[in-house]
């Protein structure tokens, strides 16, 4: 029988800021592959100090197909999938340990809180959130999504004890540059699918989004930063139609 070993798949991208706390906190695994997508602010260095292999892929194939990347890059009969503004609690460390000791599931989910501009959401849509992310080797795998990827697996997955803490955003600065990446990535993506924008859709859409995570998800009782969320996703969806729209129009111009 094979020896149970646990590697950790992880994809970057100028992600300096937390990828050393993100790696210190799984300095248990047997192995760590990092595929960078081109970083300029010393992300590979960090990762090579913290023992981790890491691997040059700067043709970005989206999100589901990068992190594929890296779990096909790993030789370990566990997979831990995990972004780099991600830190495992060291209660969350002792159950995956405990897990792979005795697996009674082929597929884990972890309960991750997120922060949004230093504050910790608890409502939002933000959390409660299990996410499937500890898998046995040939259990799963990640869409092909560009954006907003999942892990897709066919057996009930198992919870966790311990948090997996998320830095998502740092600083309205971050929150900008995710509003913009998000909105183009879903636009594409829905573009590919055929799908169509328009002024309207994207102000009914945009409104729609606000009025889901404020109220019928609770954002208010997340304080200014609910506020902030809700109005982030609002613009996110704006945005992602409008560019949606353009698209459509650039493909017909094409064709003219």
């Amino acid at each position: 029988m094979q020896p149970t070993t646990l590697g950790v798949a992880i994809i970057t991208k100028n992600a300096a800021a937390r990828l050393a706390e993100c790696l210190q906190s799984v300095a248990f695994a047997d192995q760590i592959v990092v595929i960078d997508g081109g970083s300029t602010d010393g992300t590979a260095d960090i990762a090579c100090a913290h023992g981790a292999l890491v691997i040059e892929q700067s043709d970005w194939p989206g999100f589901g197909p990068q992190k594929n990347r890296a779990v096909d890059a790993l030789t370990t009969s566990w997979i831990l999938s995990l972004d780099a503004d991600e830190i495992v609690s060291p209660e969350l460390a002792a159950a995956i340990r405990a897990a792979l000791a005795a697996p009674t599931s082929d597929v884990y989910a972890v309960d991750r809180l997120s922060s949004f501009c230093g504050h910790w959401i608890h409502h939002s849509g933000w959390y409660p959130d299990w996410i499937p992310r500890l898998f046995k080797r040939g259990a799963a795998r990640f869409s092909d999504d560009l954006v907003h990827e999942r892990l897709v697996f066919d057996t009930p997955a198992q919870r966790l004890t311990g948090k997996l803490m998320h830095y998502s955003y740092e600083n309205f600065e971050a929150v900008l540059r995710k509003l913009d990446a998000y909105s183009t990535a879903g636009a594409l993506q829905r573009h590919a699918a055929d799908q169509r924008g328009s002024f309207g859709k994207a102000l009914l859409r945009g409104a729609w989004a606000f009025v889901r995570t404020y109220l019928l998800r609770r954002g208010f009782l997340d304080g200014r930063a609910g506020f902030m969320i809700a109005v982030f996703n609002a613009e996110t969806v704006y945005y992602r139609f409008l560019k949606l729209a353009r698209l459509a129009e650039a493909s017909r111009s094409k064709l003219d």
